[in-house]
């Protein structure tokens, strides 16, 4: 664990815990209102298979002749003693009544030691890396933003996660296995939670709405970089992710929601730079004034940046100078300035912009 000291004000460690309360499992607010609940329980028997074959992933893959192990638990324990390399799981399940307008993410719990998870043959997440260049990521929890649009409301729908293991035990481990709705009053009304864009390096270029990041490689936000092949890196690295504004948000004031970042970063969207937290004047960079790492990220988007007809870039660069790094933690996305104002005045009595950065704290 990092050790980063400095003096926290009142007001921002009131936002700390709240922050944590909402994104680190916690389930109860102080009126006793649900955030996070599982509405599939995928607590159950997983269709499984050893070997590797990308096919495996699609929804349509006929897996009837597979064996069934149990989630959670190592396939060690299940017939598969002794088992190192690549397996499968896969799991169908049906669309809830419940999942409607709310923000659902797949809690896989605990993975040894790297997975790819796909929902209906669509990538939604990963941690750790395969060979040839094979990351452990055993010790870390995998939650995964699903996107509405990849779920089939009338049928069937296939849940396939790929497992690489390289010593000892493997598989799906521990953890409340199952699919969750979200539901908060700071949930964003677009949510940019998933996979986005990911380069290591610095080079202003970067910033740019017309920049060709087609090469970079892509990483899933919320996590440490270090869970997601980058163990051990320190320095500046880049994210960068597209989105197009929803006809009812063209007229709205909107707050860029990103959640905490270690250790400091500068968010653009469309080239311009709309907030940054923390102090980059130095090379390189101090990054321990404040204790940065535990600010919540929430950037005012000036109308004046925003394409209301086309797509839209952000670009957060962020240096990150001790142990993990990266965007970890959420909510991620984009939320309407006056529900953004309201939460916050619900739970402390008063919000603040910062003018001078357009962050608030």
């Amino acid at each position: 664990m990092k050790t980063k000291t400095g003096n926290i004000v009142k007001m921002q460690m009131l936002l700390f815990i709240i922050t944590a309360l909402l994104i680190a499992g916690c389930r109860y607010n102080k009126e006793g209102v649900i955030f996070n609940r599982q509405v599939v329980n995928l607590e159950k028997r997983w269709k499984f298979s050893i070997g590797n074959n990308p096919q495996w992933a699609d929804k349509d893959f006929n897996d009837d002749n597979w064996d069934k192990i149990k989630v959670p638990s190592s396939w060690e324990d299940q017939g598969f003693n002794g088992y190192d390399g690549y397996a499968w799981y896969r799991i169908h399940f049906d669309y809830e009544d419940d999942m409607k307008n709310h923000d659902m993410y797949l809690n896989l719990g605990r993975v040894d030691d790297a997975d790819r998870t796909y929902l209906n043959g669509k990538l939604i997440g990963f941690t750790g890396t395969f060979p040839p260049d094979y990351q452990t990521a055993y010790y870390a929890s995998r939650r995964y933003y699903i996107q509405p649009q990849i779920l089939n409301e009338h049928g069937d729908n296939v849940i396939a996660v790929q497992v690489y293991d390289g010593e000892l035990s493997g598989g799906i481990l521990a953890g409340n296995i199952g699919i969750e709705i979200e539901d908060n009053d700071v949930s964003p009304d677009v949510n940019l939670a998933g996979l986005w864009k990911f380069e290591k390096g610095d080079d202003s270029v970067y910033s740019q709405s017309d920049f060709q990041d087609t090469k970079w490689k892509q990483i899933t936000v919320p996590a440490y970089w270090e869970v997601e092949g980058y163990e051990g890196y320190d320095g500046f690295a880049w994210y960068r992710k597209g989105f197009t504004l929803p006809e009812d948000l063209k007229d709205k004031s909107l707050v860029l929601l990103l959640g905490k970042i270690d250790d400091i970063d500068q968010t653009y969207i469309n080239g311009h730079l709309i907030g940054s937290t923390g102090d980059f004047t130095n090379n390189p960079p101090d990054f321990n004034k404040h204790n940065e790492y535990l600010q919540l990220r929430a950037y005012d988007i000036p109308a004046k940046y925003l394409n209301p007809s086309g797509k839209n870039i952000i670009a957060v660069r962020v240096y990150d100078g001790l142990k993990d790094g990266g965007i970890y933690e959420g909510p991620v996305g984009l939320i309407k300035s006056d529900r953004f104002t309201s939460f916050w005045s619900k739970y402390e009595g008063e919000v603040r912009l910062e003018k001078k950065d357009n962050s608030f704290w």
